[in-house]
């Protein structure tokens, strides 16, 4: 654990981590993202409205992965009929990260020209919100997912968490650049609270909750972004009469897993004939990865079939 108050800690960017305050019955979690969501998004030529959109996702999905118990995998996804089609995070429990974009460039420029700052609804359509948990290939994928509400994917979010798990939450993801002596480069962040129910012993948690949720909305995207503000810093500006920890951070890591073998494994699950009309002008079956943007040049003869042994 480390007290907000204290110095910087040596994990302090590309991190995931809880925030505990004194005796309020309320959850927090904190995410701030620096070459892990450069890395992501500069994979590709996103228009800045897109590249925001797959960072918060990102963030998201740090946010809530990291809470997870268990080895596996969470998937944040928000596909609707909009201009951009789809939106995937994938966050690994060991803290690697990858994610991309579906998007029409023609109906994303319209809507750039005809409004400055497009929202979530805006860009997405009607369509779906949806988390997704993977615990490995021993366990069925569970999945919720809600209809896409608001001007945010913070605002996605929190309707999930009240429509599926019934749990009050607030959200506040942001995407920003900075210049350095290298270029411009991303940065994401994150936060997320949750009250804990009242009870008997506890009794009702409302008010502290509306107290919670008045000094969470001071928190500006900004904040989030800038890496000359630490998290313990960040937290001690919104908590710091009452006392906050942050407890247990975890690293995060931009990281695909696509490779040569894979991409070889799916070309074999296509037909002869398939696999045939895939090669191009030079002889060589061409694939992309649609995370990290590799080009895979494949001989056809490495994704040939043997054919089954003769029984005799």
């Amino acid at each position: 654990m480390t007290d907000a108050t204290a110095p910087i800690s040596a994990l302090h960017d590309d991190l995931a981590a809880a925030f505990q305050i004194e005796g309020w019955p309320v959850r927090g979690r904190l995410v701030r993202m620096g070459d892990a969501i450069n890395t992501i998004l500069s994979s590709h030529d996103y228009p800045l409205p897109v590249a925001r959109l797959l960072g918060e996702a990102c963030a998201l999905a740090a946010l809530v992965g990291s809470a997870l118990k268990f080895d596996g995998r969470l998937l944040i996804q928000a596909q609707g009929d909009g201009p951009v089609r789809y939106v995937l995070a994938d966050y690994g429990t060991d803290g690697t990260m990858r994610g991309f974009c579906r998007y029409d460039e023609g109906e994303l420029k319209a809507l750039c020209d005809s409004k400055e700052a497009p929202g979530a609804q805006d860009l997405l359509g009607k369509g779906l919100f949806i988390m997704t948990l993977d615990r490995g290939p021993d366990f069925e994928r569970t999945q919720g997912m809600t209809p896409i509400e608001g001007d945010s994917l913070s605002s996605c979010a929190e309707h999930y968490f009240i429509q599926s798990e019934q749990i009050p939450t607030k959200v506040n993801l942001a995407l920003g650049q900075i210049t350095t002596d290298t270029g411009t480069q991303y940065r994401a962040g994150g936060a997320l609270i949750q009250v804990i129910a009242g009870d008997e012993a506890r009794g009702s948690t409302e008010e502290i909750w509306d107290r919670t949720r008045a000094l969470f909305s001071t928190l500006s995207d900004e904040e989030l972004v800038d890496p000359t503000i630490t998290p313990e810093t960040l937290l001690y500006r919104l908590f710091h009469e009452d006392g906050v920890r942050l407890e247990g951070p975890t690293a995060l890591k931009a990281q695909c897993r696509c490779s040569r073998e894979r991409i070889v494994t799916v070309l074999q699950s296509f037909s002869e004939d398939d696999r045939n009309e895939m090669v191009e002008d030079d002889g060589l079956i061409h694939a992309n990865c649609e995370y990290c943007s590799t080009d895979y040049h494949i001989d056809p003869v490495e994704v040939t079939v043997p054919a089954p042994e003769a029984r005799h």
